[in-house]
């Protein structure tokens, strides 16, 4: 059954008719088609992110695989996460059909490479979880690659833009994102990859979340590795403890530039030397950590995160 991005959306028939800002505000219109779409997979989704962060927590690895746009998502998905949450190297992947030089040249046969796609998943564990991105959920590079990953015991998920998809089968969770059909008729780098995009967002975000790599809403595991980001961290430890910039500085000097050491150091008035061990006890959780060091109880208090209702044994 032809997927419903291959369809021709009837707005825009006339697209090659209209003036440049016509054109630009149907295209801005089909957008929102995407963020509803996405709102409509948020409890799924959900269920994903507690399986991720259930098995992220015992060493797993999550992958996402995908041909063309959707793979480029993949990667830079997981290339942003390294910086951003001092995520260390190897712990979400992203593997594009046609390798590397698919990033920046179109690879266009690489994607019907069933081999390749399993192939590329031959290291998976039964811990990791492995995510398809296709927008027509046909993708044979990715159904070679859930396949594989699959037979290793891993958590399988596939996130489409077809209700139809021949690849739902192999996964465990199929995500349907219903973008329906393209203003430009079957290009899919439009709105079925934005829905994609912002489901990635969302699924990377609440896991780095779930793992205790955030405190309130601010990015206390930032790599500091420029300008922009050493006066972001000052920032950072003057908006979590309240301090000046200068005792800020001193603050994060003592503790070496880590900015979660120094958030624990100047909230609990311990030295950089246990605030480290309080983090290591509580895999690196700064909100963990403080509450450790007052004795309290970390899911007693209004803030704590709500925990998991979802196990990996409910169905998806």
């Amino acid at each position: 059954m032809l997927s419903p991005t291959e369809a021709r959306l009837a707005a825009s028939t006339d697209l090659d008719a209209l003036a440049s800002v016509e054109v630009l505000r149907l295209l801005n219109a089909q957008d929102r088609v995407a963020v509803d779409a996405v709102d409509a997979v948020l409890p799924q989704l959900a269920q994903v992110v507690d399986i991720a962060a259930e098995r992220f927590r015992r060493g797993g690895v999550i992958h996402y695989f995908g041909a063309g746009t959707s793979g480029r998502l993949g990667v830079l998905d997981a290339a942003e996460l390294l910086p951003t949450f001092n995520l260390e190297p190897g712990r979400v992947v992203g593997h594009i059909a046609g390798g590397e030089r698919a990033l920046v040249h179109a690879v266009e046969d690489a994607e019907d490479s069933d081999a390749d796609g399993r192939a590329d998943a031959a290291g998976i564990g039964a811990d990791d979880v492995a995510i398809g991105l296709a927008a027509s959920g046909n993708t044979p590079y990715v159904g070679g690659a859930l396949a594989t990953a699959r037979a290793a015991g891993a958590y399988t998920v596939l996130i489409s833009s077809n209700p139809h998809a021949a690849l739902a089968p192999l996964a465990d969770s199929n995500i349907v994102l219903e973008t329906g059909a393209e203003v430009l008729t079957g290009s899919t780098r439009l709105k079925a990859a934005t829905a994609e995009k912002l489901v990635l967002n969302g699924f990377s975000t609440a896991l780095m979340v779930a793992v205790g790599r955030t405190w309130s809403n601010l990015m206390v595991s930032v790599v500091a590795t420029n300008a922009k980001l050493r006066r972001r961290t000052v920032r950072i430890l003057q908006e979590a403890a309240g301090l000046d910039e200068d005792d800020a500085r001193a603050v994060l000097a003592a503790a070496d530039g880590e900015l979660k050491t120094a958030i624990v150091s100047a909230l609990a008035g311990t030295d950089a030397s246990a605030s480290r061990r309080l983090l290591d006890d509580h895999d690196g959780s700064v909100r963990a950590a403080l509450a450790a060091a007052s004795d309290i109880d970390i899911h007693s208090t209004d803030e704590s995160p709500p925990q998991s209702t979802h196990t990996e044994g409910e169905s998806q």
